[in-house]
């Protein structure tokens, strides 16, 4: 896969349906043990809640777990990943809390309000698409930088370290299939005094 999408970080947001408070938590994560301690650390935290029901989905191995917590089967859990797999989303684990508000939702109103947590946590979350992209060093003089940045930025690259010495050092990542064009404008706008170095890939914000 080169490209993939997930959430770029760990947040949180809820909403209040009949009196119930639910609470939607979002974190990005690569192994089972991440999301089991992401897991037990919302638990922690809402020890007294109603129901902690929980969804992930890793990127290696295509691996789901769910859990409703209590909730009748099928309304909890499986909305939450339903709603995952819906945005296209790895790498991933949500966590939806609820504290109950003394009036029943039903089934289909549980789908509903876990379905909506879990949405309204990815959002937070903030989707974003990574894709294997290089990784590449490029020395420019001072006099050139302005004009490297606003090329790296044309480009959708993503600075990943500036050495300012002698001469401007700059490593950045960037989307694999834009690497030949960007050396290209490179070499033309400033008449073939710069050139790219490759010095590996990564996946990366794209």
């Amino acid at each position: 896969m080169l490209e993939y999408k997930t959430v770029e970080n760990a947040a949180d947001d809820f909403f209040i349906e009949k009196k119930s408070r639910f609470i939607g938590y979002v974190k990005p994560i690569k192994t089972q043990d991440e999301a089991v301690a992401f897991i037990n650390e919302i638990k922690s935290k809402h020890w007294d809640a109603t129901h902690n029901v929980y969804a992930y989905v890793l990127r290696e191995n295509n691996i789901q777990r769910y859990s409703d917590d209590g909730e009748p089967s099928g309304t909890a859990g499986v909305p939450v990943l339903d709603v995952i797999l819906k945005e296209n989303v790895v790498d991933v684990c949500v966590v939806a809390t609820r504290y109950f508000g003394g009036t029943l939702l039903g089934a289909g109103g549980l789908v509903r309000a876990y379905s909506h947590t879990s949405k309204i946590a990815l959002e937070a979350g903030n989707i974003i698409t990574m894709a294997e992209c290089s990784v590449i060093e490029c020395a420019v003089d001072y006099s050139f930088y302005d004009r490297m940045n606003n090329l790296l930025s044309d480009f959708g690259a993503n600075i990943i370290n500036s050495d300012f010495a002698d001469n401007v050092k700059l490593t950045f990542s960037l989307k694999a299939d834009k690497e030949q064009a960007l050396s290209e404008k490179l070499t033309d706008i400033s008449g073939g005094r710069y050139s790219l170095s490759k010095i590996g890939t990564k996946f990366d914000k794209v």
